[in-house]
């Protein structure tokens, strides 16, 4: 493509292309601000054109400028002046920077991989901050993505570590084929053996639910927004009885998710059940370190690096996360080691194998012996 001609972008000095890919990050960060606000809610990114959510004022053009309006506003609105989270004006900087940081890395070898990173590390931010707040990853951004890597995978081998956009194709899909079934080999397992907590309780002990928490006989009140945030998610237990406002149940089983309560043969809808108490000596609760969202972002990650970059990710994420879960306990912060989703931590780990040296990326190649003769691409660019 004439406009990625390195002759074209080396007749205007280096950093002026620096200057270009911070200003249109933070651009683009304006936008995954949308992104991330809308997408969990199912609603069109598109839209309405941006707006308060407080006072519903459609934000004009001078007044959506990425970085200086929020600092012009100081975080407020500028029709009812309810306040704007700092996260807007912190995803703008962060975008920026990340497409700043893939020039200064890439840009030297082709803008045009220099972009395809920028595209991946939109996606990132974007997955990021949704994983942090609802724990979850949107399909848009997960089979989306996918989809996008292969693509890219065509119009940039160098992402692949080569130039044969037949080679970078195939890399793409066994990247894709690999990470997703890695993952979810690894996800079911994970479930199969570890995927419920028995938690003893005393005889006799007393459970209440009430509309928005579990409270356990110790005063402990779990929101269940954090045992029952997944569809698959269920709590189950043997009830000795079983307290709801206008009926009684004695020595039945239970079972409730986000959708249903059972108690033996009877449903429930859950929001229709305000209070209910029950009496048992035990409790199972769902446990589940990754869910398929996260084995459909690492198809995501496959479909853009390939399969070695997937299973380095995979690895060092879930050494980050072990580091991060103990610099937490020594701050004495136990509540929250166990909130960490997985999705940050893989963004984390793929971030660095992007900005890794070639190098390094080769020995990885090279260490993974037999497999890299079976996979590796035959490509002729280092």
């Amino acid at each position: 493509m004439a406009m990625f001609d390195p002759a074209v972008w080396g007749a205007v000095p280096f950093h002026f292309w620096s200057l270009v890919f911070f200003v249109f990050g933070t651009m683009v960060g304006s936008f995954a601000n949308v992104c991330i606000h809308r997408m969990p809610l199912d609603q069109s990114v598109i839209r309405p054109p941006s707006h308060c959510p407080h006072c519903k004022y459609s934000i004009p053009w001078f007044l959506n400028i990425p970085l200086l309006t929020w600092l012009a506003l100081r975080g407020k609105c500028a029709n009812c002046a309810a306040p704007i989270a700092v996260r807007y004006f912190l995803v703008e900087l962060l975008t920026g920077v990340a497409f700043l940081a893939c020039w200064l890395n890439f840009g030297h070898t082709s803008a045009l991989l220099a972009l395809a990173y920028c595209v991946l590390l939109a996606g990132f931010i974007i997955a990021t901050f949704i994983d942090l707040e609802h724990m979850i990853i949107p399909d848009e951004i997960t089979l989306g993505g996918a989809v996008v890597g292969f693509i890219l995978s065509f119009a940039v081998p160098r992402l692949h570590n080569t130039t044969d956009r037949a080679t970078a194709l195939r890399s793409s899909l066994i990247g894709i084929a690999v990470a997703a079934g890695m993952v979810y080999i690894i996800l079911r397992g994970g479930k199969l053996l570890f995927g419920r907590e028995r938690v003893k309780l005393d005889p006799d002990s007393r459970l209440i639910f009430t509309e928005t928490h579990l409270k356990l006989p110790d005063g402990r009140e779990i929101p269940y927004g954090e045992i029952l945030y997944r569809d698959t998610d269920s709590l189950r237990l043997f009830a000795k009885t079983i307290e709801l406002p206008e009926i009684c149940y004695f020595n039945k089983d239970l079972t409730l998710n986000r959708n249903e309560l059972k108690i033996a043969d009877d449903t429930y809808k859950p929001e229709n059940v305000p209070h209910m108490e029950i009496v048992t000596s035990e409790l199972i609760l769902p446990r589940e370190a990754m869910g398929l969202g996260d084995v459909k972002f690492m198809a995501a990650v496959g479909a853009f690096l390939g399969w070695q970059a997937s299973i380095f990710t995979f690895f060092a994420g879930a050494v980050i996360g072990c580091l991060f879960s103990l610099i937490l306990l020594l701050l004495r912060l136990r509540e929250l080691s166990g909130k960490i989703p997985f999705g940050p931590l893989l963004v984390i780990a793929a971030t660095i194998w992007v900005f890794l040296p070639p190098n390094f990326q080769n020995y990885w190649r090279a260490y993974l012996g037999m497999f890299g003769t079976l996979f590796r691409p035959t490509g002729d660019f280092n």
